[in-house]
């Protein structure tokens, strides 16, 4: 190690360890008074039933057993012989090298310095024969095959060795340069975190006191015209003297805050979209308490994306909208266009939606990909006792299933970052807005897990009814546009391309790069990924995919590009909020996006 050593003030190492202990005593104190008796565990998760179910697979097939294990043994003599071939001088090709887009192993000493490279390349070698005897087990069912994997994932990733401090040499270098004051710091920042949880652990992922809301995030002009028990419309303040007569109205999901589309004026879609002509509009969710326990699906309908068709028509003047819905945002869309279909064939609504984007979102359940490991009659039973007690799903039990899904990223970095390190976490928009959780409301939630995810009775005729009235996806046949993700962990981009195919009218289906998040942020100006089009819309997804066209950069032009098709050169002039029937409520972003769940504040704080 060439890092020099820094002699540690006394007096700062003395504030720290005083810190460090105070902090652990009431910690140890708040548990011991929460928990006077230790209760078992319960296996909520099936866990231990799934490996039970392996365990017993692969005893039953023993040479299985025996050629997995030699096999392991033959990569660890190649990783042996070529480690020694290079300690000599000679070149030679790693055994195991880990993935491109993995962050882990990148600081320079993991492939310069032979120790930290066999231990590198030990354990990729390792988690790769145990990932891949796991996948190979014949005879389980898949709901065991899909907890099996995902959770030895997690178990493999925890025990890389960038997570210890002893196996990490950019913590080892930390270590010596600041005299061990960065293990100290860091075990500070871990019971600060613990405090912030309330005795649970809730990394920090940002500075959470470098941003405000309206200040330096959700900063687009904009004013609150309209809202409802669950929901604040915002209307934003145009930049154009001629918009399109047709509104655009963004349905976000409620599982998350809308200001996701609006983080900064640079990668802002709600800024881009105004400054492009649109007369934009967002629906803004309340974050619920047990009061609106009792609000349901259809609710959300009624007093959501319905309401907000209605506040709108009031405000503009205009009956027909466009409207884009963002994952769960989009689940609702589609559940709204069907019962307009449903209840425009009984004479109650005419034509209201002119077309309809979908953002990542999912129509069909299928196959949800690695969330349907935490989705199945047990999970969902426990998951109601517990919404039923205090009437909603708490936003960070939420996060914390979305983080697992990307642990590397979400989890183990923060870990290395804020605990290993002791570096306090950077400020980063995008990691505020993930961290300002959201709750579900009780009644809701049950529902949308059940019907959607369980049962996946939206694409079924019928299978589902609202406010009393079955739909029928297949009766939409207004112009819909589907943009999904190549790397998309919550609603995988085959999933929602089925889920497109539900709808009758003309659909354009576009794949984007990156993921459920940055893969919908992407401003055309970042000149990042690239997109798949395709003219034609054939029955499967990789039918699709043969011959679809990649194009550089962001999709948003594309959107753009076939919204003035749908809107045509019908333009009026510039709309103000509170110039129409609707007044002014208070400045975007508005009091319901503005409450923030509060969280225990750590004692120094």
């Amino acid at each position: 190690m060439d890092a020099k050593t820094q002699t540690p003030d006394p007096a700062e190492l003395t504030r720290v360890y005083c810190e460090v202990a105070q902090r652990a005593a009431n910690l140890l104190g708040d548990f011991a008074q929460k928990h006077p008796h230790s209760a078992a565990l319960d296996d909520e998760l099936g866990i231990g039933k799934a490996f039970m179910d392996l365990y017993a697979r692969v005893l039953t097939d023993p040479y299985a057993l025996a050629t997995m294990s030699m096999n392991l043994a033959l990569d660890y003599t190649r990783l042996w012989q070529t480690s020694w071939m290079r300690l000599a001088g000679h070149p030679v090709e790693p055994v195991a090298a880990p993935a491109t887009n993995d962050s882990r192993f990148k600081h320079e000493d993991w492939s310069e310095h032979f120790l930290f490279d066999f231990i590198k390349q030990g354990y990729l070698i390792t988690a790769r024969h145990i990932q891949h005897a796991v996948a190979s087990v014949d005879g389980l069912s898949d709901e065991s095959q899909k907890k099996v994997a995902f959770f030895t994932r997690q178990y493999v990733d925890a025990l890389a060795p960038s997570n210890f401090a002893m196996s990490n040499p950019q913590v080892l270098r930390e270590t010596v340069a600041s005299g061990g004051q960065n293990l100290l710091k860091g075990l500070n920042n871990l019971l600060a975190d613990i405090e912030k949880g309330d005795g649970q652990l809730r990394i920090s992922m940002t500075d959470e006191r470098a941003f405000e809301m309206g200040k330096n995030v959700a900063t687009t002009p904009g004013k609150v015209v309209y809202q409802t028990d669950l929901m604040q419309l915002i209307q934003y303040s145009p930049t154009t003297a001629e918009v399109y007569r047709r509104p655009l109205v963004i349905i976000p999901p409620w599982i998350n805050k809308y200001y996701i589309l609006d983080l900064r004026e640079k990668n802002s879609f709600i800024k881009w979209a105004v400054d492009r002509g649109h007369t934009v509009f967002v629906v803004s969710w309340v974050n619920p308490d047990a009061k609106l326990a009792q609000k349901g699906f259809e609710d959300y309908m009624l007093e959501g994306s319905l309401a907000a068709l209605d506040a709108i028509e009031m405000a503009t003047g205009e009956r027909k909208i466009n409207v884009i819905g963002y994952c769960l945002g989009g689940t609702l869309l589609g559940s709204t266009l069907a019962y307009l279909a449903a209840t425009q064939e009984e004479g109650k609504h005419p034509e209201r939606i002119g077309c309809a984007t979908f953002f990542v979102s999912l129509l069909d359940f299928s196959q949800p990909g690695e969330l349907g490991v935490f989705i199945d009659e047990g999970q969902v039973q426990s998951l109601e006792r517990k919404m039923n007690e205090r009437g909603f799903l708490e936003g960070s039990e939420m996060a914390s299933t979305f983080n697992l899904l990307r642990a590397n990223d979400l989890v183990w970095s923060f870990v290395i970052n804020n605990y290993l390190l002791g570096k306090d976490p950077f400020p980063f928009d995008l990691l505020y807005w993930n961290s300002d959780s959201t709750r579900m409301p009780a009644k809701m939630h049950s529902f949308y897990l059940r019907n959607m995810y369980m049962k996946n009775l939206l694409g079924v005729p019928g299978g589902i009814s609202l406010a009393g009235v079955p739909i029928d996806l297949s009766k939409v046949k207004v112009p819909a546009y589907f943009i999904s993700t190549a790397e998309d962990h919550i609603a995988p981009w085959k999933t929602t391309y089925k889920g497109a195919r539900c709808l009758s009218g003309s659909v354009r289906f576009v794949l984007g790069g990156s993921g459920h998040i940055a893969g919908i942020v992407n401003p055309p100006a970042a000149k990042k990924y690239q997109y798949w089009t395709n003219d034609a819309f054939p029955a499967s997804a990789e039918e699709w995919f043969e011959t679809a066209t990649q194009k550089p950069g962001s999709w948003w032009e594309d959107w753009q590009q076939w919204m003035e098709k749908q809107n045509g050169n019908d333009k009026v002039p510039a709309r103000t909020p509170g110039d129409g029937q609707l007044k002014v409520l208070e400045d975007a972003p508005g009091s319901y996006a503005s409450l923030r769940l509060a969280a225990k504040q750590p004692a120094s704080a």
